[in-house]
């Protein structure tokens, strides 16, 4: 895909990101949902970027210049719009640039039963934008658009009935809350009262320059949150992105537990011998031996949520279950809740795990491993083409297996790297992985060092 990388569209605003683009972008999808679907009306809804208002309303146009009329949601988690999708049965346009620098914005396409559109799906939307395929409707059937009320608290209920109330009250938690000042603020910190939860808060007022911190919830990020956490005895830390698809937590103690934990933790309670579970190429051993442990298929994808849940489907149709998937950043699905990402409802399933053990005990199963992940930022295409050139190149000259699903994984007998673009901002993407902390960093250095020295003969 040329236009919708591993989570949408997303661009600087003003720059890449215009309201002329976003007005394509709606009526590409808008084309293809009125002559495909047949439907005519649709969800919009977006984040707390500042730019979110102006985004949503051209695109907000774009739909209704293709004679769609549009329920406009106002700021809400993106889960809250798919879970609001799939009741009406319409699709949804969410306008978020999820964890990328509050300049960024962008616009994620979802199916009218809640879900992110598949990889074919979107392919015939880009198809549409980039041929500027728009069919408009006349005068008098342009659509209209009405504000929906109620809808954060239809959220909160349906993710209430979801997960196991009264286990969670029972284990009498107190829990410290991040939303990073993105669409989490509005629901997360209500969800857990109702829940039965003593909710302590930082970060919780939704504000598009996220002043606190920003929003990606890695640990260089989380310090405030670590010591809310440890100064007043809470039992959990839970920190979301800025559209609140994904959560990552901090332990009692106030240390950082790895995505990749949390996820192998959740995938223990949900698989079982011949399920399936799905995860990206940049998936921890963690998954991996848990996998083993239990007997069930590890299916290796391209990053991102999109490509995900294309899998999760196909396996599904093929009469294989599918409890659980995702990613190492907090991303985790579901499929038997619904097959989306939701942070507050991952959130929730971990704090069950609460009741039997606390969440430094949780993590500390899988603490065998040392993560490293690093960002290199590059300027422009030349730059880009030459780092990837020497990503290949150490891959060639390392005797070892290398998986080229996304980037390049090297499989080395004691660890791993991954190396490869990012599909949401101009950044190579380093990921390592080893049993010995001093291991995983050579890992990455080895290339860190090639991508960098690349840049900079660029």
């Amino acid at each position: 895909m040329k236009v919708f990388g591993s989570s949408g569209v997303r661009g600087v605003v003003n720059e890449t990101l215009t309201p002329e683009y976003a007005l394509q972008v709606a009526m590409a999808a808008g084309t293809v949902w009125r002559n495909e679907l047949g439907v005519s009306r649709v969800v919009l809804a977006h984040d707390t970027r500042t730019s979110g208002g102006m985004i949503a309303d051209a695109a907000r146009s774009g739909l209704a210049s293709v004679g769609l009329d549009v329920d406009y949601l106002g700021t809400i988690p993106t889960p809250g719009a798919q879970t609001y999708a799939d009741r009406e049965s319409i699709p949804a346009l969410m306008v978020t640039a999820s964890h990328n620098p509050p300049q960024h914005n962008g616009i994620k396409l979802i199916g009218r039963d809640g879900i992110e559109l598949a990889v074919d799906q979107l392919e015939r939307v880009e198809q549409r934008l980039l041929g500027e395929r728009f069919e408009r409707s006349e005068w008098g059937a342009i659509g209209q658009a009405r504000t929906i009320d109620g809808v954060r608290q239809d959220y909160i209920d349906q993710l209430l009935e979801a997960v196991d109330r009264e286990r969670i009250a029972d284990a009498e938690l107190t829990v410290a809350i991040d939303p990073g000042h993105g669409a989490g603020s509005v629901t997360s910190p209500q969800f857990f009262r109702e829940l039965g939860c003593h909710v302590l808060t930082i970060n919780a007022q939704p504000d598009g320059h996220f002043p606190g911190r920003k929003p990606e919830p890695v640990a260089d990020n989380l310090g405030d949150l670590q010591r809310l956490v440890e100064t007043s005895d809470a039992d959990l830390g839970i920190a979301h992105d800025g559209d609140a698809d994904r959560a990552i937590f901090v332990d009692e103690t106030g240390s950082f537990i790895e995505g990749d934990a949390a996820l192998a933790a959740l995938a223990r309670e949900e698989l079982r011998a011949g399920d399936g579970v799905v995860s990206a190429v940049s998936t921890s051993q963690r998954l991996v031996d848990v996998a083993d442990d239990v007997g069930a298929e590890l299916h290796l994808t391209r990053i991102g949520s999109s490509h995900i849940i294309t899998k999760v489907q196909a396996l599904q149709k093929e009469g294989t279950r599918v409890p659980i998937a995702g990613e190492g950043n907090g991303g985790i699905i579901f499929p038997g809740y619904r097959t989306i990402r939701d942070g507050a409802y991952t959130a929730a399933r971990f704090c069950e795990l609460l009741a039997d053990q606390e969440a430094s005990e949780i993590a500390a199963d899988y603490d065998e491993y040392y993560n490293v992940r690093k960002n290199v930022h590059y300027e422009d295409e030349g730059e880009r083409s030459a780092m990837t050139d020497a990503i290949e190149t150490v891959a060639h000259q390392t005797d070892v297996d290398v998986t080229t699903i996304d980037g390049h994984r090297l499989e080395f007998d004691d660890g791993w790297v991954l190396a490869r673009p990012s599909g949401t901002e101009p950044l190579i993407r380093i990921y390592a992985e080893a049993r010995d902390p001093d291991r995983a960093e050579e890992l990455a250095a080895l290339m860190h060092d090639a991508v960098t020295a690349a840049a900079a003969a660029a």
